[in-house]
């Protein structure tokens, strides 16, 4: 049972689950946490904060000692497991729950890597803090619940793409770190790299970043730079390990070595580099450029399980990947049986054919005025209704974003 107290009441051993303002504007790492010393209050109050929701039956010492454990692990670069004795893995949270601070995360890490972007072009150092505390924002949402942060990949901007795709993906690969069992460290450097996988990009013009048609091969060339010249900018003005330039060095690199750009073969490859191409490839064939429409979820899955087929991805992260994004990720637009026209809300890790769905379109093809929640994996058993067939947007005439988002991102 919860209880909810005035900063002020707050005593070493107490376990913080909620303040009344955002966690994003604290400088705790954690959403959730044992306080320690009467610093951290002061922290609390300085942020703002009035009121503190805390667990009635502290226990005290032990949670004490677990959460130094856990910061020391962090500032010394320590792996700790996410299923070990010693760690402190944030409690679980529903779905909608954790939706909206998901929401706020999202937000707040597009805004960071505008930032950091900007301050490349203007020769300045990177924030290192800002990416740091909001990637462990990122990594604590994705340890509550996987599916939250990882639904709002479907988010995109044709005029920001670079931010939303920086965004999407370190979310993605983060939640597929999650499944794979990697320790908060790990989490932590893969989110943090691939969030700043494409930081080379600031130094190749922007009228041949935004080409409408196919690169020439000088154009390719130049292109390709940006690889080199983002890891040289991590180095120079981050002073990262080499762990989190992985993704940035590795993202266009392929398993049979036809890649960018040193052409290394899987052996050769991180495995930060493994699972950054794959996440960058679902991101950027599922996003509208300026010379193709992006793919409909489904149809992207389809085609990087292809490419693996060919020996270009590795053909076990690909599968952990579609596990994790599922194989209708929210977003998806698809037809039922019934002919209804539907858009996929949350998908069931138990019953990956059967997700959560908002119905928007009648069987008679008829946009609804009020659209209809529906749970496919109860109404299958019901009524037998099941999906049939994938569609697109530009399909059928549908924005997903209309349905599943009463804010913009």
């Amino acid at each position: 049972m919860n209880k909810r107290i005035a900063v002020d009441e707050l005593r070493p051993g107490m376990r913080v689950v909620a303040i009344d303002r955002s966690w994003l504007v604290t400088p705790f790492l954690s959403h959730r946490l044992t306080i320690a010393s009467r610093e951290q209050v002061e922290q609390l109050k300085a942020c703002g904060v009035q009121i503190v929701e805390i667990i009635a039956d502290d226990a005290g010492e032990e949670e004490i000692r677990q959460d130094e454990h856990d910061r020391s692990a962090k500032e010394g670069g320590e792996a700790v497991s996410l299923g070990s004795a010693g760690d402190v893995t944030p409690e679980p949270a529903s779905f909608d729950e954790e939706l909206k601070t998901a929401k706020e995360v999202y937000r707040a890490a597009k805004a960071v890597i505008q930032g950091a972007m900007q301050d490349v072009r203007l020769g300045r150092a990177i924030n290192m803090e800002a990416v740091d505390r909001v990637v462990s924002d990122m990594a604590e949402s994705v340890l509550r619940n996987l599916d939250a942060l990882t639904s709002l990949s479907r988010l995109k901007r044709f005029d920001e793409y670079t931010f939303y795709h920086s965004v999407n993906t370190s979310l993605l690969a983060m939640s597929l770190g999650r499944d794979l069992g990697f320790t908060k460290s790990e989490l932590h450097q893969i989110g943090v790299g691939a969030l700043l996988h494409d930081i080379g990009k600031t130094k190749i013009p922007n009228e041949l970043l935004n080409k409408p048609g196919r690169f020439e091969p000088d154009e390719m060339e130049l292109m390709k730079q940006h690889v080199l010249r983002g890891v040289e900018i991590l180095s120079n003005l981050t002073g990262l390990a080499e762990a989190h330039a992985k993704p940035a060095l590795e993202h266009h690199e392929r398993v049979d070595g036809t890649g960018y750009p040193f052409g290394r073969s899987k052996d050769e490859i991180s495995r930060f580099g493994l699972m950054a191409s794959i996440v960058d490839i679902y991101d950027a064939i599922t996003s509208d450029r300026c010379y193709h429409r992006g793919r409909p979820p489904h149809d992207a899955l389809q085609y990087l399980y292809l490419l693996s087929l060919k020996g270009h991805l590795d053909a076990g992260l690909v599968q952990r990947f579609i596990r994790v994004v599922g194989v209708f990720p929210v977003g998806s637009l698809v037809e039922l049986n019934t002919g209804e026209v539907a858009v996929v809300r949350r998908v069931h890790r138990e019953a990956p054919l059967a997700p959560h769905v908002i119905i928007v379109k009648s069987a008679s093809n008829v946009l609804l005025s009020k659209p209809i929640e529906c749970d496919l994996r109860e109404e299958t058993k019901v009524s037998g209704r099941a999906i049939r067939a994938v569609t697109g947007p530009h399909d059928v005439g549908i924005d997903p974003s209309v349905y599943l988002d009463r804010e913009p991102i």
